[in-house]
Protein backbone atom coordinates (compact mmCIF):
# COMPACT_ATOMS: atom_id res chain seq x y z
CA UNK A 1 0.00 0.00 0.00
CA UNK A 2 1.38 3.32 -1.00
CA UNK A 3 1.38 6.17 1.10
CA UNK A 4 1.55 9.83 0.72
CA UNK A 5 5.40 9.75 1.08
CA UNK A 6 5.73 7.08 -1.42
CA UNK A 7 3.87 8.81 -3.98
CA UNK A 8 5.43 12.33 -3.18
CA UNK A 9 9.26 10.21 -4.09
CA UNK A 10 7.55 8.40 -6.57
CA UNK A 11 6.63 11.77 -8.62
CA UNK A 12 9.84 13.59 -7.98
CA UNK A 13 11.99 10.36 -9.51
CA UNK A 14 9.56 10.36 -12.77
CA UNK A 15 10.26 14.31 -12.47
CA UNK A 16 13.82 14.28 -12.40
CA UNK A 17 14.08 11.22 -15.36
CA UNK A 18 11.63 13.15 -17.86
CA UNK A 19 14.13 15.85 -16.65
CA UNK A 20 17.35 13.81 -17.84
CA UNK A 21 15.63 12.82 -20.66
CA UNK A 22 15.13 15.87 -21.97
CA UNK A 23 18.71 17.45 -21.17
CA UNK A 24 20.14 14.22 -23.20
CA UNK A 25 17.55 15.01 -26.20
CA UNK A 26 18.60 18.65 -26.29
CA UNK A 27 22.51 17.50 -25.79
CA UNK A 28 22.28 15.25 -28.74
CA UNK A 29 20.25 17.66 -31.12
CA UNK A 30 22.51 20.18 -30.39
CA UNK A 31 25.07 19.73 -32.99
CA UNK A 32 23.11 17.85 -35.56
CA UNK A 33 21.00 21.01 -36.01
CA UNK A 34 24.02 23.43 -36.29
CA UNK A 35 24.26 22.94 -40.79
CA UNK A 36 23.29 24.41 -43.55
CA UNK A 37 20.30 24.16 -44.51
CA UNK A 38 18.85 24.66 -48.24
CA UNK A 39 15.21 24.93 -49.04
CA UNK A 40 12.68 26.17 -52.12
CA UNK A 41 8.90 26.85 -52.81
CA UNK A 42 9.46 25.27 -56.47
CA UNK A 43 11.57 22.15 -55.69
CA UNK A 44 10.56 20.18 -58.82
CA UNK A 45 12.47 18.65 -61.45
CA UNK A 46 12.95 20.54 -64.68
CA UNK A 47 11.58 23.52 -62.99
CA UNK A 48 12.61 27.01 -64.51
CA UNK A 49 13.75 30.10 -62.95
CA UNK A 50 13.71 28.35 -59.33
CA UNK A 51 14.96 30.51 -56.22
CA UNK A 52 16.93 28.75 -53.56
CA UNK A 53 17.49 29.93 -50.66
CA UNK A 54 20.27 28.54 -48.13
CA UNK A 55 20.85 28.82 -44.33
CA UNK A 56 24.25 28.80 -42.70
CA UNK A 57 24.09 28.74 -39.40
CA UNK A 58 26.97 30.75 -36.80
CA UNK A 59 29.04 27.84 -34.82
CA UNK A 60 32.20 30.32 -34.15
CA UNK A 61 31.69 31.70 -30.71
CA UNK A 62 34.58 34.02 -31.96
CA UNK A 63 34.01 34.90 -35.21
CA UNK A 64 31.61 35.65 -37.90
CA UNK A 65 30.73 34.11 -40.58
CA UNK A 66 32.66 35.91 -44.19
CA UNK A 67 32.23 33.48 -47.35
CA UNK A 68 29.83 30.95 -48.23
CA UNK A 69 31.61 28.55 -51.29
CA UNK A 70 29.01 26.34 -52.72
CA UNK A 71 30.24 22.74 -55.21
CA UNK A 72 27.22 22.69 -57.11
CA UNK A 73 25.45 19.43 -57.64
CA UNK A 74 25.44 17.18 -61.46
CA UNK A 75 22.72 18.96 -64.05
CA UNK A 76 23.44 22.92 -62.81
CA UNK A 77 26.38 24.84 -64.80
CA UNK A 78 27.61 27.83 -62.95
CA UNK A 79 26.52 30.49 -65.76
CA UNK A 80 22.92 29.24 -65.43
CA UNK A 81 22.57 30.65 -61.32
CA UNK A 82 21.96 34.35 -60.61
CA UNK A 83 22.09 36.02 -57.27
CA UNK A 84 19.43 36.33 -55.69
CA UNK A 85 19.79 38.28 -52.33
CA UNK A 86 21.67 38.16 -48.85
CA UNK A 87 23.69 39.78 -46.15
CA UNK A 88 24.20 43.37 -46.95
CA UNK A 89 27.60 44.23 -48.91
CA UNK A 90 28.16 40.56 -50.08
CA UNK A 91 28.94 40.04 -53.77
CA UNK A 92 28.46 36.53 -56.08
CA UNK A 93 31.08 34.93 -58.22
CA UNK A 94 30.91 31.41 -60.19
CA UNK A 95 33.87 28.86 -60.57
CA UNK A 96 34.41 26.60 -62.88
CA UNK A 97 32.54 24.14 -60.46
CA UNK A 98 30.20 26.66 -58.66
CA UNK A 99 29.86 29.67 -56.87
CA UNK A 100 30.96 31.90 -53.70
CA UNK A 101 29.07 34.39 -51.77
CA UNK A 102 31.19 37.28 -49.62
CA UNK A 103 31.30 40.10 -47.93
CA UNK A 104 32.12 41.82 -44.61
CA UNK A 105 32.14 39.58 -42.03
CA UNK A 106 28.80 39.15 -40.08
CA UNK A 107 28.67 39.77 -36.29
CA UNK A 108 29.22 36.71 -33.95
CA UNK A 109 26.46 34.35 -33.95
CA UNK A 110 24.61 35.51 -36.48
CA UNK A 111 23.59 33.30 -39.72
CA UNK A 112 24.28 33.59 -43.38
CA UNK A 113 21.16 33.36 -45.22
CA UNK A 114 20.98 34.02 -49.01
CA UNK A 115 19.18 33.03 -52.28
CA UNK A 116 20.11 31.61 -55.99
CA UNK A 117 18.28 31.54 -58.93
CA UNK A 118 18.83 28.57 -60.90
CA UNK A 119 17.73 28.88 -64.40
CA UNK A 120 16.46 24.86 -64.70
CA UNK A 121 16.71 22.38 -62.27
CA UNK A 122 17.96 19.01 -63.41
CA UNK A 123 15.55 15.97 -63.87
CA UNK A 124 16.85 14.34 -60.12
CA UNK A 125 15.58 13.16 -57.23
CA UNK A 126 17.69 15.34 -55.11
CA UNK A 127 20.35 17.61 -55.16
CA UNK A 128 23.10 17.77 -52.82
CA UNK A 129 25.13 21.70 -52.58
CA UNK A 130 28.54 20.95 -51.08
CA UNK A 131 29.06 23.83 -49.09
CA UNK A 132 32.19 25.75 -47.32
CA UNK A 133 31.68 27.95 -44.86
CA UNK A 134 34.33 30.34 -43.59
CA UNK A 135 35.12 32.33 -40.60
CA UNK A 136 36.55 36.00 -40.25
CA UNK A 137 39.20 34.08 -37.96
CA UNK A 138 39.84 31.59 -40.96
CA UNK A 139 38.23 28.63 -39.68
CA UNK A 140 36.37 26.61 -42.07
CA UNK A 141 32.75 24.14 -41.33
CA UNK A 142 32.97 21.80 -44.16
CA UNK A 143 29.06 20.94 -44.77
CA UNK A 144 30.26 18.39 -47.86
CA UNK A 145 29.18 14.52 -46.54
CA UNK A 146 26.69 12.69 -48.33
CA UNK A 147 25.41 10.84 -45.64
CA UNK A 148 22.93 12.47 -43.84
CA UNK A 149 23.84 11.02 -40.29
CA UNK A 150 27.30 12.14 -41.12
CA UNK A 151 28.34 15.29 -38.43
CA UNK A 152 29.07 17.53 -41.53
CA UNK A 153 26.60 16.66 -44.03
CA UNK A 154 25.87 18.54 -47.41
CA UNK A 155 22.60 20.74 -47.78
CA UNK A 156 20.16 18.68 -50.14
CA UNK A 157 17.10 19.42 -51.90
CA UNK A 158 14.84 17.16 -52.14
CA UNK A 159 12.58 17.48 -55.76
CA UNK A 160 9.26 16.44 -56.81
CA UNK A 161 8.99 14.52 -60.51
CA UNK A 162 8.66 16.45 -63.32
CA UNK A 163 5.84 18.14 -64.08
CA UNK A 164 4.37 16.42 -67.59
CA UNK A 165 5.72 18.02 -70.57
CA UNK A 166 8.50 19.42 -68.91
CA UNK A 167 11.69 19.25 -71.28
CA UNK A 168 15.09 20.38 -70.69
CA UNK A 169 15.47 24.13 -71.75
CA UNK A 170 17.19 23.99 -75.50
CA UNK A 171 15.30 20.56 -76.78
CA UNK A 172 13.17 20.92 -79.87
CA UNK A 173 9.51 20.53 -79.40
CA UNK A 174 8.00 18.79 -82.02
CA UNK A 175 6.87 21.47 -83.79
CA UNK A 176 10.50 22.25 -84.48
CA UNK A 177 11.59 19.27 -85.43
CA UNK A 178 13.40 19.57 -89.07
CA UNK A 179 11.95 17.65 -92.39
CA UNK A 180 13.32 14.82 -93.20
CA UNK A 181 12.99 16.26 -96.76
CA UNK A 182 16.56 17.41 -97.37
CA UNK A 183 17.08 21.49 -98.49
CA UNK A 184 18.05 22.23 -101.51
CA UNK A 185 21.37 23.19 -101.45
CA UNK A 186 22.28 26.25 -103.93
CA UNK A 187 24.34 25.42 -106.60
CA UNK A 188 28.33 25.48 -107.10
CA UNK A 189 28.67 26.87 -110.48
CA UNK A 190 29.46 30.37 -110.52
CA UNK A 191 26.72 32.56 -112.44
CA UNK A 192 28.24 33.59 -116.16
CA UNK A 193 28.42 37.06 -116.36
CA UNK A 194 25.73 38.77 -119.30
CA UNK A 195 28.20 39.20 -122.40
CA UNK A 196 28.78 42.68 -124.17
CA UNK A 197 27.01 43.97 -127.35
CA UNK A 198 30.06 43.27 -129.22
CA UNK A 199 30.46 39.82 -127.85
CA UNK A 200 26.46 38.41 -128.16
CA UNK A 201 26.95 39.63 -132.25
CA UNK A 202 30.21 37.76 -133.22
CA UNK A 203 28.73 34.77 -131.42
CA UNK A 204 25.43 35.64 -133.62
CA UNK A 205 27.91 35.51 -136.71
CA UNK A 206 29.67 32.03 -135.57
CA UNK A 207 26.36 30.37 -135.23
CA UNK A 208 25.30 31.36 -138.93
CA UNK A 209 28.39 28.99 -140.58
CA UNK A 210 29.43 32.22 -142.20
CA UNK A 211 32.00 34.89 -140.62
CA UNK A 212 31.46 38.63 -141.55
CA UNK A 213 35.16 38.03 -143.01
CA UNK A 214 33.80 35.64 -145.43
CA UNK A 215 31.18 37.84 -147.29
CA UNK A 216 32.70 41.22 -147.18
CA UNK A 217 35.22 39.18 -149.59
CA UNK A 218 32.74 38.02 -151.53
CA UNK A 219 31.14 41.31 -152.03
CA UNK A 220 34.30 43.13 -153.02
CA UNK A 221 34.97 40.22 -155.65
CA UNK A 222 31.66 41.24 -157.18
CA UNK A 223 32.61 44.58 -157.21
CA UNK A 224 35.66 44.45 -159.00
CA UNK A 225 34.31 41.35 -161.25
CA UNK A 226 31.25 44.43 -162.06
CA UNK A 227 33.76 47.16 -162.48
CA UNK A 228 36.05 45.06 -165.48
CA UNK A 229 32.88 44.47 -167.03
CA UNK A 230 31.48 48.00 -167.51
CA UNK A 231 35.39 48.82 -168.36
CA UNK A 232 34.74 46.27 -171.37
CA UNK A 233 31.38 47.19 -172.16
CA UNK A 234 32.35 50.88 -172.44
CA UNK A 235 35.97 49.95 -174.15
CA UNK A 236 33.63 48.10 -177.03
CA UNK A 237 31.33 50.77 -177.80
CA UNK A 238 34.31 53.09 -178.28
CA UNK A 239 36.06 50.70 -181.07
CA UNK A 240 32.81 50.68 -182.89
CA UNK A 241 32.47 54.25 -183.36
Amino acid sequence: MFTATTQHFTARRLALTAAAATALVLLTAGPAAAHMEVESDKAQALAENVEISFHAEAESDSAGIAEVRVILPEGIAPGDVTYGEGPKGWKFATADDGYTVKGPALKTGVSAEYSVVVRQLPDAKQLAFKSLQTYSDGSVDRWIELDEGGEQPAPVLKLKAAAPGAKPIGSPSPSETPSATPTPTPSAEPTKASASPDVEATASEDDGGVSAGVWIGIGAAVAVVAGAAVYLVRRRGATQQ
